[in-house]
């Protein structure tokens, strides 16, 4: 009988063991999962934004044979794109710095594919237009809010593709806009002289 309870406490203290170690590696692995849930969310979320598309909040017009089409880029896409998605922690700092900002593309298109910047279309030298659209053209647009703050262009960075895209696209910056705030784009054509323009958006900024 003694050596039958020595060996049934052997038994039972080695079964013991075996449930520690489970548990201490299953205490490990749960604490591993729970650091990586934020970033997996995050790139969860880029996913199914890149599904969906990034940029699809597009409104377009057409003047004479030419296409106007302003697009309000998701803050987050215009981030990733500059600073890579390895740190996705530093996008979410960089994000809330910079989230009262809102950046606008406009792509111009000529419906037979020509270059807009020929005189044709301008009335201007080539290389004036180039530099109209490189330093003044930020001048021709503003933002009026959901509460009537008119914002008024902070920056514009021409796109040069040196004639390989078939249109001409700039990048429009916006600063102090309410984050759950509309925005409707103001655009004054003095290029191609094609008068005012407005391209309200009427749904709030894609977020991550």
């Amino acid at each position: 009988m003694k050596g039958t309870r020595q060996i049934h406490f052997r038994f039972t203290y080695k079964g013991l063991q075996l449930i520690g170690i489970l548990l201490f590696f299953t205490v490990i692995f749960s604490c591993q999962k729970e650091k990586k849930t934020p970033d997996s969310k995050i790139e969860e979320r880029l996913f199914n934004l890149e599904q969906v598309g990034w940029k699809s909040k597009s409104i377009s017009h057409i003047f004479s044979d030419i296409s106007y089409k302003a697009t309000e880029v998701p803050l987050q896409y215009y981030i990733l794109k500059n600073e890579g998605n390895e740190d996705l922690e530093k996008i979410d700092s960089i994000y809330k710095s910079l989230k009262r900002e809102r950046i606008v593309e406009v792509e111009f298109h000529q419906e037979k594919e020509d270059d807009l910047l020929k005189a044709v279309y301008t009335n201007k030298d080539y290389e004036a237009s180039v530099k109209y659209m490189s330093f003044k053209v930020q001048e021709d647009f503003m933002v009026v809010t959901e509460s009537n703050d008119t914002i008024r262009c902070s920056g514009a960075t021409f796109e040069r593709n040196f004639k390989v895209a078939p249109f001409k696209r700039i990048l429009l910056h916006f600063n102090d806009i309410p984050s759950g705030e509309n925005i409707q784009l103001i655009y004054d054509d003095q290029l191609f002289d094609n008068g005012l323009m407005k391209f309200k958006f009427t749904e709030t900024p894609i977020k991550l």
